[in-house]
């Protein structure tokens, strides 16, 4: 997939497909799912491409490193190219924390929208610690709080209060996606 800078003031075209990123616990996951449901696009989890070794990595509380995370971005971009080509539009739940994961990813390009899932109140660690049956620990928020890096203004993200209500956040998504 090839990388076109966006325009200044940001995507001219409707988009492809969106990337939802944030933090372990964000809620990623669900406003994907709501996010694709409302736009009658295909929903793909970031989580159902981590190869097996991955997934036992993270449950032991051991975070990734750079040589787990390629391959898998690898898989997720091309998912996504899929949809930048064409054929079928995509929303990806992905935690996508750093640049160079996103710009892995095809990040920026005019054709795919990233939504940041942001935490300004502290609300996702008390989520966390609550849920139960997801192979990730609590215990791995902070490796991820330390990982994350905001998406800069180049990257035209959409940034949404994830204390909102999840009904509240794909409202705000859909307007200013347009």
């Amino acid at each position: 997939m090839t990388t076109d800078a966006l325009p200044a003031e940001g995507p001219a075209s409707p988009p492809r497909a969106v990337v939802v990123m944030g933090v372990c616990g964000a809620g990623k996951t669900e406003i994907g799912r709501r996010l694709a449901s409302a736009l009658a696009w295909t929903f793909l989890d970031a989580d159902d491409f981590h190869p097996p070794a991955n997934i036992a990595k993270m449950r032991s509380g051991t975070p990734l490193v750079d040589a787990d995370r390629w391959p898998w971005l690898d898989a997720l971009a091309a998912a996504v190219g899929d949809a930048v080509a064409g054929r079928g539009n995509a929303v990806l739940a992905c935690s996508a924390l750093a640049r160079r994961y996103r710009d892995r990813l095809g990040l920026p390009h005019p054709l795919i929208r990233l939504v940041h899932l942001d935490d300004p109140g502290g609300v996702i660690r008390h989520r966390m610690e609550r849920r139960a049956g997801h192979f990730m620990p609590a215990t791995l928020l902070d490796s991820q709080l330390a990982l994350l890096e905001r998406p800069a203004d180049d990257e035209h993200p959409i940034v949404v209060d994830v204390a909102n209500e999840p009904d509240t956040i794909v409202r705000e998504i859909l307007a200013k996606l347009g």
